[in-house]
């Protein structure tokens, strides 16, 4: 180094030089007195007075997520955030421009294109919070559009670590590109998305606002100094928790397990490093969200199990002449008209063998063979994809029979024989 050596300490110390000692501050904390669960208060308030949620627990779920989106590289996975509705003027939008406003380095868009995307997120300034609305314009349109890129950028991305692989053309050669696509999204737009999205997503099905439901008017060169001193404090606070929830493995409310676990855990890992009320509203919140999302209309297959359970009423056999008599009959299903006609016993045998279930079989009624269906052909269908029915009449399962003595008999209401329970109590209560 141009032949000088570095002094010592001692040395500049000697020479009357002051050496001044640097601390390296590894772990921020929040000021003295700030407390996380009062911020994630204020961020769900401020969100309550622009949006008019559909229930308290999208309100919850979405300040959370925000929280999230400052945090995205401290977890494994990011949920997707969804903002769905059947009509216009639904709040959508504004659901979409309070989320940019809260959030890192967003990017709002509409109809943005696949390479637009991929470079944004590999952009050096750090990961975007990708802001997409009217998805529904972009999924309904044909496979030729580059939909399906973007469906597999938005499916992988969800995930840290991905990558989508991609052919470039450098020169005379054809090389193999990895983008990263890993990145929060949220997404907004009528209708559903693509399956592999929603169960990617949190779903707020959005509503129009009752009459005389008030909300206030956002206005960003009104409003925006505040949503900047609210983020800064988001910002704050994220950097106060990230080892907390990076190393987080937070419980997770029964029933809320497999994709479902991918998406919450992230959210819940912030309630708990909040505090307060948080850990029990978020998870409050999981347990209702979780549930509206598995009401999703069902398909056509398992409509037409669940049509097939209601005709059958509890018989160990019908004949598929009965069975077809009693689906057309059925005012609200659409067995009398599915394409201009009513179903026949082909239609039932090619959307019943998807389910694993014989068709083409001969039982016996009154004592003639004719072609029909057995419960036990049935059984195992209904069990997987249907909830089991509880009757009107049973309000309280206390009064079943649930003791070692009582094995093997027939609970009276529900006439399934099964050892030490009723088989409908056991969806309620299982037997030790």
């Amino acid at each position: 180094m141009n032949g000088f050596e570095p002094l010592s300490d001692s040395e500049m110390r000697d020479a009357g030089l002051v050496v001044t000692e640097v601390t390296v501050v590894t772990d921020f904390q929040l000021e003295a007195g700030v407390d996380p669960a009062a911020l994630l208060d204020d961020v769900q308030t401020f969100l309550e007075r622009f949006i008019a949620y559909p229930e308290p627990e999208a309100a919850t779920a979405h300040a959370l997520w925000i929280a999230h989106a400052h945090l995205i590289e401290a977890f494994e996975n990011s949920p997707r955030l969804a903002f769905l509705s059947p009509e216009p003027g639904s709040g959508k939008s504004r659901c979409m421009e309070l989320t940019e406003a809260l959030t890192p380095r967003p990017v709002l868009s509409v109809n943005s294109s696949v390479a637009y995307v991929f470079r944004k997120i590999s952009d050096e300034a750090g990961l975007p919070t990708l802001l997409m609305d009217e998805i529904d314009a972009v999924f309904s349109s044909g496979k030729g559009d580059g939909n399906e890129d973007l469906r597999g950028l938005l499916n992988s991305g969800y995930r840290k670590g991905a990558t989508a692989g991609r052919a470039a053309i450098r020169g005379k050669e054809i090389v193999t590109e990895e983008w990263p696509s890993f990145c929060a999204v949220a997404l907004a737009g009528l209708n559903q998305l693509p399956d592999t999205l929603m169960t990617r997503s949190i779903v707020v099905n959005m509503k129009r606002r009752r009459q005389g439901q008030k909300v206030e008017p956002y206005r960003r060169r009104v409003n925006q100094p505040e949503a900047i001193a609210l983020t800064e404090r988001i910002a704050d606070f994220a950097a106060s928790v990230w080892t907390q929830v990076s190393d987080a493995w937070p419980d997770l409310p029964e029933g809320i397990e497999d994709r479902d676990a991918d998406i919450w855990e992230p959210i819940l890992a912030i309630a708990d490093a909040a505090g307060g009320h948080w850990p029990v509203t978020a998870r409050d919140a999981a347990m209702v969200m979780v549930a509206k999302a598995k009401e999703k209309p069902a398909t056509l297959g398992i409509k037409l199990l669940a049509d097939i359970r209601k005709v059958m009423n509890g018989s160990d056999r019908i004949s598929t002449n009965d069975l077809l008599d009693g689906l057309h009959a059925m005012e609200t299903a659409p067995w009398a008209n599915i394409k201009g006609e009513p179903i026949d016993s082909r239609f039932l045998a090619k959307v019943l063998s998807k389910y694993d279930i014989p068709t083409n079989n001969t039982v016996k009624i009154d004592g003639r063979a004719v072609k029909g269906y057995q419960a036990h052909h049935l059984a195992d269908a209904f069990e997987r994809y249907l909830a089991t029915p509880v009757p009107a009449e049973v309000g309280n399962h206390g009064n079943h029979s649930n003791q070692p003595e009582n094995a093997g008999q027939v609970c009276p209401l529900h006439s399934v024989p099964k050892p030490n329970v009723c088989f409908t109590c056991d969806s309620v209560r299982t037997a030790a």
